[in-house]
């Protein structure tokens, strides 16, 4: 397991995890937000370190990359805990488990995941002929020890390390990953911190500013949204998000629009879907801003819409 020190001593029995922008200020016996950082005996541990919750070869154009070795497979892994609740998020049944909040003593019937050590992940990449290994379904910053040693090993074998990150990881952590990191796509779910903080649980402006670091490094990047009805779908919001990217970011990074779909949804059941009319806007707002590629991932638009602006 790595060395790296990723909390500080902040009194008698807490510790303070730097993983991400929610700095927890943990307890003994207890854990943070993400469910899976743990002080024990006045020592960080993380419970998920070589568990895999979810594990599959992927094309990498299910990142969604479509800029970084297309055609390709990554061999994509992921464990259970988030520091994010996000309403709509689809991979709940992993990412918000139970008895976060509990003594130590809840954990011992807790299912954590497979045995699956970096070395593991990294063998049977290579055994499936993947040019690539994603951290993905779950946010990787919250098992970031388990990570960052698979990417180094990773890299020994020539394999790319991809992650699918909310953004909110800290600005230790992100230097620490970066030198590893060879693309990333980040959420950017809203350009409103009263979203992020009433959906997500979470705060938008270090997403923002770590969107601006990642890209000024040469870790190459790509940005997703997606369009809840009524929530995240307006059009000031979708041309402020545009508008980041181009400013901010590059006119070359790639936006990804992605429709919104209820019924796979954690709390939003009963929203409806985003509708054809709304992706298509969304879809226009980016060219207008002067993006170079914008994607409609997951609903069939017009190939010559953007000739038609």
């Amino acid at each position: 397991m790595t060395l790296v020190k990723n909390y500080k001593k902040i009194g008698k029995d807490k510790i303070q995890c730097i993983a991400c922008n929610h700095y927890c200020a943990i307890k003994e016996g207890r854990v943070g937000t993400c469910g899976v950082r743990q002080n024990l005996g006045g020592e960080l541990k993380l419970l998920v370190y070589g568990k895999a919750a979810a594990v599959n070869v992927d094309p990498i154009e299910k990142k969604p990359l479509y800029h970084f070795l297309p055609g390709s497979k990554s061999f994509s892994f992921g464990t259970v805990g988030c520091n994010f609740r996000c309403d709509n998020c689809q991979n709940f049944d992993i990412s918000q488990i139970s008895g976060f909040k509990g003594q130590l003593e809840k954990y011992k019937n807790m299912r954590l995941g497979y045995d699956f050590p970096p070395e593991e992940i990294v063998k049977k990449a290579v055994e499936n002929h993947c040019r690539s290994i994603a951290y993905t379904y779950n946010e990787p910053t919250i098992f970031l020890e388990y990570a960052l040693d698979t990417m180094k090993l990773a890299r020994e074998k020539d394999l790319k390390n991809v992650w699918v990150s909310n953004g909110f990881m800290s600005p230790e952590v992100l230097e620490q990953i970066l030198p590893w990191l060879d693309a990333v796509n980040v959420d950017l779910k809203s350009f409103e911190d009263e979203f992020y903080r009433k959906h997500c649980g979470a705060g938008l402006d270090p997403v923002l500013e770590n969107l601006k670091k990642i890209a000024e490094s040469k870790t190459w990047l790509e940005v997703t949204t997606l369009l809840i009805p009524g929530l995240s779908d307006d059009r000031e919001n979708l041309q402020k998000i545009a508008g980041f990217i181009k400013n901010e970011l590059g006119e070359e990074v790639p936006w990804h629009i992605s429709a919104f779909s209820g019924a796979i949804s954690w709390k939003l059941r009963d929203y409806p879907e985003t509708s054809a009319e709304k992706m298509k806007e969304a879809y226009q707002i980016g060219f207008e801003a002067g993006l170079k590629y914008v994607y409609a991932g997951n609903i069939s638009l017009p190939r010559t819409l953007r000739g038609s602006l």
